[in-house]
């Protein structure tokens, strides 16, 4: 709760993968808030009313992941609708002449965009969405310890680079 505000307050993008980590982390607890304190919560060291703030905000958090249906996998409402901003944003800055850099940046990274849509299950349009989730699952490759061709590394870089330049349009706006 406490690193999730911080980081919607300072960087969008940390902020939604952070968030995907949080709803794969409420996943493997099986949506069990008693779990999720006993392994998470109580390990901060914090005061007993921020520790109860942590409890409600896990609840929460699960409440809507089960009414939304996210047992195995997809995203919270909430998320999907930031990054349709993003995206929002994103076509608009490809549509502004001032918006050089960003566009140069996007015309470097859409094919790894590409190749990322031919590689995922993800049908949708939104490119912001699909960038997310490539660049959780590169994390996720990392935090595992698996080999990651050059070519996804690169593929990923690119795609960091796009979203860095888009945090930063986003923050300046919001």
């Amino acid at each position: 709760m406490i690193i999730a505000q911080q980081k919607k307050k300072n960087n969008i993008a940390e902020y939604i993968l952070y968030m995907f980590q949080i709803e794969d982390m409420i996943r493997g607890y099986d949506f069990d808030l008693k779990k999720i304190e006993t392994n998470i919560i109580h390990k901060f060291e914090q005061p007993v009313g921020i520790i109860e703030e942590m409890s409600v905000w896990y609840g929460d958090l699960i409440e809507k992941m089960q009414k939304e249906g996210l047992k195995k996998k997809n995203h919270l409402s909430f998320l999907n609708e930031i990054m349709d901003i993003l995206f929002q944003l994103q076509e608009e800055l490809l549509k502004d002449t001032d918006e050089l850099k960003f566009i140069e940046q996007y015309k470097i990274t859409k094919p790894n965009i590409d190749m990322l849509r031919t590689k995922s299950s993800y049908a949708g349009d939104n490119e912001i969405v699909l960038c997310m989730d490539g660049l959780y699952g590169f994390l996720l490759l990392r935090l595992q310890g698996k080999e990651v061709s050059q070519e996804t590394v690169e593929g990923i870089s690119s795609i960091s680079s796009l979203i860095v330049m888009l945090t930063k349009k986003y923050h300046e706006r919001h």
